[in-house]
């Protein structure tokens, strides 16, 4: 099992997650990435949901706005 600071914890499959309500979800991967922080669609499994748009560093544009920036964050 790995766990990731701000992701997913990847376990080494096959993997059965059994949820709050006695829901047992099953996945027979080799390797599953399993949701800690509950924003995927696919919950338990993760979907990138965790991975938030960073607002910009730089000083504002002179019209007020601030630059854009790539939504994506480089994968690890």
């Amino acid at each position: 099992m790995v766990v990731n600071r701000e992701g997913p914890i990847l376990v080494e499959g096959p993997v059965e997650v059994v949820g709050d309500d006695g829901t047992t979800t099953r996945s027979d991967r080799f390797v599953v990435a399993i949701c800690t922080c509950r924003r995927s669609r696919a919950y338990p499994w993760c979907d990138t949901s965790h991975r938030r748009r960073k607002p910009a560093e730089s000083s504002p544009d002179d019209d007020g706005r601030q630059p854009e920036k790539s939504e994506e964050e480089p994968r690890p």
